[in-house]
């Protein structure tokens, strides 16, 4: 099978943040789920170098955007491989091959009768002596009063045109902007209307698509789907490949969620391999985001896919709501967010990674605290996970010398484990990703009762065989969960392996066991309960 997963693409125009993780790290799990299956999987995403934002903060300090592409390119690149992050293609979107395959997708939906020229009004800056595209303008939503951007409402996920906004104003100087006429290019988005009908239609009845991506996307398609502008006045981006108009640019609703095929081209360029088996009606494709890019995933994307002629259009869209932070809107702006560069000076990457998939925002909102935070790495994953694999070790590296004693599976264990891959495997395919983690920490739980309960520090007295069979069916857990959760927690799982000298990495139960361990060391440190206090106070100290 054939499993193509997309990750959405960060504006390289500012530091990552915890909000943008507990989006993405979904992907990763699947990659990592699929590949330990033995699936043939491609993973991809890339910087968005392209986006009006950072041309934005470009003017703002002094510098080229590409300056601030590379900068914040390189640091996205650190971040996701200190977090574990496994894509097989991260690029960016103004490389070379980036811009080729999005013009020749601009050029075949042209040819294709999908792209037209039309005369708009568009808002013009008479300080800045240019167009306003739709990021350059800001004011309040018509539908529901709240701040929003020219392109979309974060309030309502209203999609808007700049002209629709109250109360207008130029991002760049803050003075009012006028209206002038300028041709562009459109997407005759409303000629795939019964076809993305039919799609949600499909989604919502097999249960592939997160609830807000298809309450959403009904809307959409209820209201009726608008032709939307897909070339602009950007000072930035990929130049329209049509003689006459290349100083525009193909605009982002194309542009940017074409970078998923760039990226796949790319990969297939590099390796020397096809990856159009990843671009048929056979593959199972992941898209992974926020909710606020449901619109670009479940209407924009798939009518770019069936216009060249893709047949791969979006199975499975994993939209995630929001992360509040210790019960507050995440504000880059106000700087009252959990920066990723930061956390990750001083804390373990599978401590976040296993805290935003407890407390995903899979179907609502969730909190991001730093109580909740220090609380659930000392109780699960020190407490529940870390205490049994150091206490069945340690008794092992005390009384055995290292040696694992021989011993047999017990029946019972050996189908709670075999129930596990299945159930665990299950709860991934269908996105459920909390489910999943919060089954294995189950079964982590029965494990410490069944040391306790067998007692082994007595039976090694009482009844040196018994022992011996306790011992080896900890061991047998043991190896088992480190494989579970090598999606989730890559780092401690691998810390395992090695100890257990485990190289075996199939989605099915480890039956063979090792003879000898090494080295057995604390699988993670407790962190001091001071450091709520520390870093609580860190984040209203960095206010603006």
């Amino acid at each position: 099978m054939s499993i193509f997963i997309g990750g959405a693409w960060p504006y390289a125009n500012g530091s990552l943040h915890l909000g943008h993780i507990a989006s993405l790290l979904p992907g990763d799990i699947l990659a990592r789920y699929y590949r330990a299956k033995g699936e043939n999987v491609l993973y991809v995403s890339g910087s968005d170098c392209n986006g009006t934002p950072i041309a934005i903060r470009a003017k703002q300090e002094g510098v080229t955007a590409k300056e601030i592409a590379n900068k914040y390119h390189e640091e996205f690149q650190r971040c996701f491989r200190d977090l574990g992050f496994t894509y097989d293609c991260y690029t960016r979107t103004d490389s070379e091959h980036h811009h080729e395959t999005v013009q020749k997708v601009f050029l075949r939906l042209l040819e294709e009768g999908y792209i037209y020229k039309k005369t708009v009004e568009q808002a013009y800056c008479e300080t800045c002596t240019q167009f306003l595209p739709d990021r350059y303008v800001e004011g309040i939503c018509p539908y529901c009063h709240e701040a929003a951007r020219g392109d979309q409402c974060d309030a309502c996920s209203a999609i808007l045109d700049p002209l629709d906004l109250l109360e207008k104003k130029c991002k760049l100087c803050g003075s009012t902007p006028s209206v002038e006429e300028t041709e562009h290019f459109y997407f005759a988005l409303h000629t795939f209307q019964e076809q993305i009908k039919k799609v949600v239609e499909i989604a919502k009845e097999k249960g592939t698509w997160r609830d807000n991506a298809i309450q959403l996307t009904e809307r959409y398609v209820k209201e009726g789907l608008q032709d939307r502008a897909v070339s602009r006045d950007l000072p930035i981006g990929v130049s329209i490949p049509v003689k006459g108009y290349e100083d525009k640019k193909i605009y982002v609703w194309i542009e940017a969620v074409a970078g998923y095929y760039s990226a796949s081209k790319h990969w297939a360029e590099e390796t020397g391999k096809d990856d159009q088996e990843f671009w048929n009606s056979d593959a199972q494709t992941y898209y992974v985001h926020g909710k606020d890019n449901i619109p670009f995933h479940s209407v924009i994307w798939p009518a770019v896919l069936l216009g060249i002629g893709e047949e791969a259009i979006p199975r499975h869209i994993v939209s995630n709501e929001y992360l509040t932070v210790e019960k507050r809107k995440l504000s880059t702006s106000k700087n009252w967010a959990v920066w990723v560069p930061d956390i990750l000076e001083r804390y373990d990457p599978d401590s976040i990674r296993y805290f935003l998939t407890v407390n995903a925002p899979e179907n609502r909102d969730t909190d991001f605290s730093w109580r909740e935070f220090i609380y659930s790495h000392n109780s699960e994953l020190l407490g529940a996970y870390g205490n049994f694999v150091n206490r069945t070790l340690k008794f092992i590296e005390k009384y055995y010398d290292g040696t694992v004693p021989k011993g047999t599976i017990n029946i019972e264990l050996k189908d709670k484990v075999e129930g596990l891959y299945k159930n665990v495997g299950e709860a991934i395919e269908q996105t459920k990703f909390k489910v999943a983690l919060e089954t294995i920490f189950d079964a982590v739980r029965f494990a410490n009762k069944y040391f306790d309960e067998k007692q082994p520090w007595k039976q090694r007295e009482d009844d040196p065989v018994s022992c011996e069979e306790t011992i080896y069916n900890c061991v047998y857990l043991i190896a088992n969960f480190a494989n579970l959760l090598e999606p989730f927690l890559p780092f401690s799982s691998e810390r395992v392996r090695s100890t257990l000298s485990i190289i075996k990495r199939n989605w099915e139960p480890q039956n063979t066991l090792p003879s000898r361990i090494d080295s057995v060391q604390p699988l993670f440190e407790r962190i001091d309960v001071k450091q709520i206090e520390h870093e609580v106070g860190k984040l209203y100290g960095a206010v603006k």
